[in-house]
Order: C-alpha cells, then structure tokens, then sequence
C-alpha cells in the first residue's frame, strides 16, 4: 500500500480541528472584512480557496457574495466543506500542484500556512504554478503563511495543550530548512497516536522568486490578519499579494 504523506494523514484526521479549535469562525471573519477592504474586489468575481480545508474562509468569502471554488486534498474535509454549498459556493477534492481552472478566476487565496508542505521544491514549484495558471492575467494571489524568521527566533522545542479531554504533546525542531513538529496524544481509547507536520521555512526572497517563476509579481505585504505593515523580525504572519503579469 502506498505510504499517505503527512498532510494527507493529519489534515484528513478529527484530531487536527481538535489541536486547532481556536482557529475559528470570528477570526476568519475578521481577516476576511480586513482583506476585501483592502482588496476592493468587484462584485460577483470568481475566487479560489486553494487548500480550503471545511470551507472556512470560502464561506466567509461567498457571504459578500463572490463566485467561490474552494479545493482540497482531504476527502474528509471537502465532505463537511459541501454541507455549506451554494449557489456561488463549490467544493472539490483537488491537488493544489496540478492544474484546476485555467485563465479561470479574479483572485486566489491561500490561507493559514496551507503551503510548503512539499519534501522536494520541484512540488512547491509545480503547486506556484499551478496557482498562476488558475488566475486570469492581472489576477490578484493572497498567500498566508508564517513569518519563518520570526518563528525561527522563537521556537518553542516543546510544549503541552490541553484541548477538552486531550492533551497534546508537541516537540518543534528544525531539519533541512523545514519546522518540524512532532505531535503525541492519546484517543478516547487510550490509544497513543502520533502525528508529524512539516513545513518549509521560507521567506520572503524565497517566495519572490519562486512565484516570479510562476509568473506572478509581489505588490505588496502584511505582517498580520490586522494587515500590519510586515516585518521580518516581529510580525507572527507573512501575508503576500501577488499579481498575474
């Protein structure tokens, strides 16, 4: 049988909404008002949720009354996402590094660090690319990531969180040039279950040339869901607007 990479496993597990429950409904909200205020997108313009998850943030989106695609890998998470289809509200398992709509929408977005999951770059690469494709020239790409300078100044080698009757113990460490953390628990049935995110640690430069490639050019950045001014050694997010040449 196949091996399923990390973010297959974690994303597609309960446990994940569990460890992230604070990542919430009013926080989505309140960086989407922020957004599309600074955005000023035109009424009834195509957007795509790439890495949607449950359909957090596409939801939000969709309530201002744009057309919304949302894609994720994750079975499990595209089937809660489709409970909140609508009219302009859709939902599709889908690779982010291959292809989904070509020339298609006005704006792209990918929120909550929903990239560099990749072990090689050739797949991070294949994924900005297929991010570009997806956009209509002059197209408009919101990426949300961490600050990685910022998290790597302070990282945290181990950690305790207690959600509801979990608890999760969390060991961070850095290897080749990625944020590794090892995640144990035990289940409901006293089952001890381990799980790994891996995520690389990219900065600014790195995404400057990597969607430049793409064919994509950086306009302007945030440091945090306020839209801040970013800054390398103090912002916790580094939010990218980038435009299709």
């Amino acid at each position: 049988m196949e091996q399923k990479d990390w973010f297959e496993t974690w994303f597609g597990s309960p446990y994940y909404k569990i460890l992230y429950k604070h990542r919430d409904e009013p926080e989505a909200q309140a960086f989407i008002e922020k957004l599309l205020g600074y955005l000023q997108p035109p009424a009834g313009c195509k957007m795509l949720d790439i890495a949607c998850g449950d359909g957090r943030y596409a939801r939000q989106l969709a309530g201002h009354g744009y057309d919304v695609t949302g894609i994720d890998l994750s079975l499990h998470h595209i089937e809660i996402a489709k409970e909140y289809e609508a009219d302009n509200l859709h939902f599709y398992v889908h690779d982010m590094r291959m292809p989904a709509y070509i020339n298609y929408f006005n704006y792209a977005f990918n929120f909550f660090t929903s990239f560099g999951y990749f072990a090689h770059d050739r797949d991070h690469l294949l994924a900005a690319k297929s991010f570009a494709r997806s956009l209509q020239k002059g197209g408009t790409l919101v990426i949300d990531y961490l600050n990685a300078v910022n998290v790597m100044q302070h990282l945290v080698p181990q950690d305790t969180l207690v959600r509801g009757s979990y608890t999760f113990h969390i060991n961070r460490r850095v290897e080749r040039r990625h944020f590794i953390k090892d995640i144990r628990f035990t289940d409901a049935d006293n089952k001890p279950r381990h799980y790994t995110e891996s995520v690389a640690a990219f900065e600014l430069a790195d995404f400057i040339k990597m969607f430049g490639t793409a064919g994509l050019s950086l306009v302007h950045t945030f440091g945090d869901y306020k839209l801040q001014a970013f800054d390398a050694a103090t912002s916790p997010r580094l939010i990218m607007v980038f435009k299709k040449q």
